[in-house]
């Protein structure tokens, strides 16, 4: 049920931009067939197919470039938060090992980074604007000056784990640096304009054709046109990779704050003002 779903909802977003173009190409090849004589156009079929033929084949190798950078930027940004959200977990875990009360100020404060992740940060990224301060980097400076306020009382075997627990941090900070880069990444201004730039010719470049039959001619030109507005909205959604239709889930984050209320349920810790250490119950 859930699947049909999720189809009804991809045909619902599709419809507009697609079913819009059509009309858009059908529109337009009405008003230029009121204009143009058909008899210059007729004799100028085999120049317009060769320019079209070369013009179209441009524009798909441009087409398949974008849709292949933009499909990468996507499972990279999927595959950073995923990355995040394990490190996130790992260190959890590994944490357990520290004593008190440095242990629960770090697991609490992991639990906390998780659900800040998930509720606040979520919709900053979705909008393209900067993640606040005090929100995840604010927990993560709190877990950093957790484990460092620790290091001068760890003593051998405990100091292994503790050189574990950095890394752990660190590979953490790392993860989150890549998540927070993913949310800026997108297409290039001038190459946009491109693509649009390209449908448009693409498009207007069927007009050109001296097709007796108007339905046909329409059809055509129609068929043309949503193929390229369907390819276009797929580039656009992958490209807002945290808004899109196919935006990359929150999963990972919301999975690891169950596993880690579950084992260890603790207050949430936010990052006090002063710089110093919030404790967690």
């Amino acid at each position: 049920m859930s699947e049909h779903r999720s189809i009804g909802r991809t045909i619902a977003a599709l419809a507009r931009p697609v079913v819009g173009s059509m009309a858009l190409a059908v529109g337009g090849l009405v008003l230029f067939r009121s204009v143009a004589p058909f008899e210059v156009l007729r004799e100028s079929n085999d120049v317009v197919g060769n320019y079209l033929q070369t013009l179209g084949s441009i524009y798909a190798v441009l087409l398949a470039f974008v849709m292949f950078v933009v499909w990468t930027q996507f499972n990279d940004a999927r595959a950073n938060v995923e990355r995040e959200a394990n490190e996130l977990l790992d260190l959890s875990r590994t944490a357990r090992g520290l004593p008190e009360p440095t242990r629960s100020q770090v697991q609490a404060s992991a639990l906390a980074y998780a659900r800040v992740v998930v509720t606040s940060e979520w919709d900053a990224m979705a909008c393209r604007g900067p993640l606040e301060a005090g929100a995840g980097a604010g927990t993560l400076d709190a877990m950093w000056e957790a484990v460092h306020a620790v290091e001068p009382t760890v003593v051998e075997p405990e100091r292994s784990l503790y050189r574990e627990v950095l890394k752990r941090l660190d590979d953490l900070s790392d993860a989150r640096s890549s998540r927070v880069t993913s949310t800026s990444t997108s297409i290039p201004t001038a190459l946009r304009i491109l693509l649009y730039t390209g449908a448009v010719s693409t498009v207007g470049s069927m007009y050109l054709f001296a097709v007796e039959s108007f339905p046909v001619h329409a059809v055509m030109t129609a068929a043309l046109a949503g193929a390229i507005a369907h390819v276009l909205y797929v580039i656009e959604d992958l490209d807002h990779c945290f808004n899109g239709h196919w935006q990359v889930p929150r999963a990972p984050f919301e999975r690891v704050s169950r596993q880690m209320a579950a084992v260890a349920p603790v207050q949430p810790v936010v990052a006090a003002p002063s710089g110093q250490v919030a404790g967690g119950a």
